[in-house]
């Protein structure tokens, strides 16, 4: 099984309106409500790759309840949330049907105890024993402290399971310090991380701190691996209009399904550009429009990049 870690959760909630304007009321077309937070994101695609998930973090109140019942519907998503005594926090995403822009809230999460925070690293220990490939995804709530993925990178290597970090700021800085086998921070992240704003430069300054490959997501123009076999870059063959909500998170369950399969980079590349594409074609955050992603599959253009400055 592969091993998702969402430690800041929610309950992801999609609102459509035929045009967003500041200052006024708005009547709703349609509302999607899905668990949410980055690493079940990435649960879910992978589940619906075949790939059979595991999914831990926490959840806790009523909305914490809420997300859990969606989450047993998910076939192939096995819950193991551990319980906080706070409230899973939820993100609504507002989307404008005429332009396909998306305005997105999201709310604090609920603060871990010493406690809780214990029990936690108790689940995941255990569960690394079944695992094939963890990735350790999104924000961090209140109480956790900002070193937690380098502690939780340094078990899994110590488990043998290979690990995706998948974060940003302070604890993307501290996890590469811990030498996760891969590392999928977006431009922005990598920017702000090494002070660069050229991708390819910065992502080969990240793999430098630490991690053994450097996935990054480019947005519209697609990914670029930096890795100790060679570097690359997938594009999709033209631009999609949608809802970027989950694009990142799809592509780390194609680059995560890629990783237990074996693919070589360019075919994970391919996987991972492919399926945020079909995630910003589909309705709801956190899934993937399956006709897009078959269609566009075979068009992702792959090209090598330089592998030294």
């Amino acid at each position: 099984m592969i091993l998702t870690v969402t430690l800041n959760a929610a309950l992801d909630l999609t609102y459509r309106v035929p045009r967003l304007r500041p200052h006024t009321t708005h009547r709703v077309t349609e509302v999607a409500e899905r668990p949410g937070g980055k690493g079940l994101n990435v649960a879910r695609v992978l589940a619906a790759l075949g790939h059979r998930t595991v999914a831990t973090g926490f959840a806790g109140g009523g909305t914490g309840e809420a997300l859990r019942t969606l989450l047993a519907q998910e076939t192939l998503v096995t819950d193991a949330l551990v319980p906080v005594g706070g409230t899973t926090r939820r993100t609504v995403a507002v989307v404008d049907s005429g332009t396909g822009d998306t305005t997105q809230l999201n709310e604090p999460g609920p603060t871990v105890s010493p406690a809780e925070w214990a029990a936690f690293l108790g689940t995941y220990r255990e569960l690394l024993g079944e695992a094939r490939a963890v990735a350790l995804c999104g924000s961090l709530p209140p109480g956790v402290p900002v070193d937690v993925y380098a502690r939780l990178i340094r078990a899994a290597r110590t488990a043998g399971v290979p690990v995706l970090l998948d974060t940003s700021g302070e604890p993307l800085r501290r996890g590469l310090a811990a030498r996760p086998d891969l590392a999928k921070p977006n431009a922005d992240e990598l920017a702000a991380l090494t002070g660069s704003t050229e991708p390819l430069r910065a992502a080969r300054d990240a793999r430098r701190r630490g991690a053994h490959a450097v996935a990054a997501s480019l947005g519209p123009d697609g990914m670029l691996a930096v890795t100790a076999d060679g570097a690359w870059q997938a594009a999709p063959p033209r631009r999609y209009a949608g809802n970027p909500t989950g694009a990142g998170d799809s592509a780390v369950a194609g680059l995560l399904s890629g990783l237990v399969e074996e693919l070589p980079w360019p075919d994970r590349l391919s996987r991972a550009v492919a399926l945020s594409a079909a995630t910003v074609r589909a309705t709801a955050a956190g899934e993937f429009d399956a006709a897009t992603y078959e269609e566009l599959l075979p068009h992702v253009v792959v090209t090598d990049r330089p592998t030294a400055a």
